[in-house]
């Protein structure tokens, strides 16, 4: 039996299957006819136009070295690391080689596929509020006999729309910055025949723990972000060739900027003379972060001079409830009160020091400012393993204990500066302040060697055989 509903256009009854027919109509119908179960027949020459974007068509053009190519990168916001990333690598293309790439960053499952693919994002939100669920669906989906069948019974059903969403953009590349990201992608592209004429190239975002779903041997370049990620690669059946190991990508605003502390904390208006710690609650301003706050203003606090040994940054992000809450209390050190940021070099660049949960992002942005990290909290996963990498690379400690962080910060500030120092120096020989540029531009000299092919790429029907 098959469900229907009312779309929201035209108050029309709507049954599954016509939406998914409509979609592919949308991207190939002007190009290609559709024929039979799916399957797409290329039309005449007299029934084909060569622009036809003004009523949705695809327009027919070479891929070659004179014109501009098409990068695709593929993404999800489960978490803000993933559009980080794929941000990262538009702006390092632009930077490096201009208008020779024109770069599109899209979630095709939320864009073109239906449930379970186009609602990612909420379902990773709600597990990871209950981590314990979170935990489970990583490591059960880990085994690969579980999650090739789960892939496979995804893309049998919505392959024609992962086909569409993938040729809407015509790319000459495509790269995927998230774990579910490989596999139907690459079946599209064997199942159409353009594995040889379309380079695939997967940027691995966790610094340590990854799920196998980031790995398929069938990539051209699988840049990882350490050595223990490139160990893993191999083990998932990469040949070395395949892989690189460059670091995460960061924004390159971030990390080629050039940061002076004392200027600074001057436009930022911070004491200018007190060691700062940054504590941070993420976008979401999530985790015991006005605790946190309260316990470092008490270690901070020299009681026997009444005078300040330290100050305290708080970004917040989203939560303006955990905003008021903090800027209510009356501090008895300076205390900066954030709410979401969009200048974290600055911030970064204007402390000594940062308190955070082991996002993947924060850690390599704090390793590139040589800030020592205290991790209070990781999510459970592809997490856990930044921990022992900040620990046992000597950058950084782990606690959950908000008067645990404030006794090793006030330590820091006070009898244990050669510390800070030594874990400061650390992280600066873990940073990898050029992984983006290195990274695109070796895509770029994939790109060189690839013999140009034509638009409209033609296409067959006979995917199940693939998986």
């Amino acid at each position: 039996m098959e469900v229907s509903y009312v779309s929201p256009e035209s108050s029309k009854v709507v049954s599954p299957r016509t939406l998914r027919k409509s979609i592919v109509e949308k991207v190939f119908g002007k190009s290609y006819s559709i024929k039979g179960s799916g399957s797409f027949k290329k039309r005449s020459e007299s029934q084909s136009s060569i622009n036809e974007d003004n009523e949705g068509g695809m327009e027919l053009m070479e891929i070659g070295a004179e014109r501009t190519k098409n990068v695709l990168i593929l993404m999800s916001d489960t978490g803000g690391g993933h559009r980080a990333s794929a941000e990262a690598i538009r702006d390092a293309f632009q930077i490096e080689f201009g208008d020779e790439y024109k770069i599109f960053v899209k979630d095709v499952w939320k864009e073109y596929t239906g449930w379970p693919l186009n609602d990612m994002e909420g379902q990773y939100k709600f597990m990871v509020k209950h981590v314990q669920l979170w935990k489970v669906a990583f490591h059960s989906t880990s085994p690969k006999w579980i999650h090739s069948v789960y892939l496979a019974a995804v893309a049998a059903y919505y392959a024609r729309e992962v086909e569409a969403g993938l040729m809407e953009y015509k790319p000459d590349i495509i790269i995927s910055v998230h774990p579910m990201m490989q596999h139907i992608p690459l079946w599209v592209l064997k199942w159409q025949g353009l594995e040889k004429k379309v380079i695939f190239v997967t940027v691995i975002t966790d610094l340590s723990t990854c799920h196998p779903t980031w790995f398929h041997p069938w990539v051209n370049r699988c840049y990882c972000s350490s050595e223990e990620v490139a160990k893993k690669a191999l083990l998932e059946g990469l040949e070395e060739s395949q892989t690189r190991t460059y670091g995460l990508p960061i924004r390159p605003s971030f990390a080629r900027a050039v940061l002076v502390k004392d200027e600074l904390r001057k436009e930022l208006k911070m004491d200018p003379d007190s060691p700062a710690v940054l504590l941070m609650g993420g976008g979401e301003g999530m985790g015991p972060v006005k605790k946190t706050a309260k316990a470092l203003a008490e270690s901070l606090y020299d009681k026997e001079n009444e005078k300040p040994i330290g100050q305290i940054v708080v970004i917040c992000g989203r939560n303006k409830n955990l905003v008021a809450s903090v800027e209510a209390i009356e501090w008895k050190i300076p205390v900066k009160v954030r709410g979401f940021e969009t200048i974290m070099a600055k911030w970064m660049g204007a402390c000594d020091c940062i308190i955070s949960k082991a996002g993947p992002g924060t850690i390599a942005e704090a390793l590139i400012r040589g800030l020592p990290i205290i991790l209070n909290d990781y999510i459970p996963g592809q997490e856990k393993g930044n921990v022992p990498y900040v620990v046992n690379n000597g950058a950084g400690v782990f606690t959950r204990s908000p008067k645990e962080t404030a006794r090793i910060v006030a330590g820091w500030f006070t009898t244990k500066q050669d510390e800070l120092k030594t874990m400061s120096e650390n992280a600066l020989k873990l940073a990898n302040p050029e992984a983006v540029f290195n990274i695109v531009r070796d895509i770029h000299e994939l790109a060189k060697q690839r013999e140009p092919g034509n638009f409209p790429y033609e296409l067959t029907s006979s995917f199940t055989s693939i998986i």
